[in-house]
């Protein structure tokens, strides 16, 4: 599947990337997954008490299923449209890369990141996460990783090999945890590099996803550089797409994995 990070790729780096995601917020938020209710209980069992930093709010999806679970949740986000839209739901949200946020001497139960933590320079994050955590804080930073069908996943590469050749191409047998498992990893060097948490550990969650069409192609220009796409460019990947899943029977079952990599404050 080709909307899955490049080997090799820093994506900390790509800063127009990280911040495109605001371009239409009220989508992201309407069609993003949630995240799996026994992650949730986890961090929220885990940290020692109910207050929340979450780094990259984003539209505040995570932050409300924390909240839901007795949390209160305090953001940071680069990106002031999508802080806007988390602040309409609720959440008071700071305006600041996370490297460069001031804690101001506040500390927190626990410090998360949802689909987040790759556009973050890890070892500078895992260094700011720990000061900001309170001992026996738990720092969480997560993925929901998505495995289309194989024959699903196939039709998809090859319409964005045909509509977007420059795109880099990733070998037909790496799967989704493996074209991730580099952002797991160095997520976890980051936190060792501290010297501050406890040796990182990671959580997996599996769950399944329905979509039709229509639900499908509604998502895909939120995933990460779709939005700098030309017009044209766009429209003829959602055809492709809509086409491989009429296919397929008009619509199909995401699998998804859902990985945590987390430590805690020494």
């Amino acid at each position: 599947m080709p909307t899955l990070p490049a080997p090799g790729s820093e994506p900390h780096r790509e800063r127009q990337a990280a911040e495109s995601f605001g371009a239409d917020p009220e989508r992201y938020d309407r069609t993003r997954p949630r995240y799996p209710a026994p992650l949730v209980d986890r961090i929220v069992t885990a940290g020692p008490g109910p207050d929340v930093l979450d780094v990259g709010i984003g539209t505040g999806i995570a932050a409300r299923q924390l909240r839901a679970a007795g949390c209160r949740v305090l953001g940071v986000e680069v990106d002031p449209r999508m802080a806007a839209f988390a602040r309409r739901g609720g959440f008071d949200v700071e305006v600041s890369a996370f490297e460069t946020w001031d804690p101001a001497g506040r500390t927190f139960d626990a410090v998360v990141s949802a689909q987040t933590w790759h556009w973050i320079d890890p070892a500078a994050g895992a260094a700011k996460a720990a000061g900001a955590l309170r001992p026996g804080g738990l720092l969480a930073v997560f993925w929901n990783v998505a495995q289309p069908p194989p024959a699903l996943s196939d039709a998809f590469g090859e319409v964005y090999a045909r509509v977007l050749p420059h795109l880099p191409a990733l070998g037909a047998a790496m799967s989704a945890l493996d074209a991730y498992a580099p952002l797991f990893a160095k997520a976890t060097d980051g936190i060792r590099a501290t010297g501050a948490l406890t040796e990182p550990e990671q959580w997996r969650f599996t769950w399944e996803q329905a979509y039709t069409r229509d639900e499908w192609l509604d998502q895909v220009p939120t995933i990460g550089g779709h939005s700098r796409f030309r017009p044209a460019e766009l429209d003829a990947l959602l055809a492709g797409v809509g086409a491989a899943i009429d296919a397929a029977g008009g619509g199909f079952t995401m699998a998804y994995t859902t990985v945590a990599v987390t430590a805690t404050r020494a």
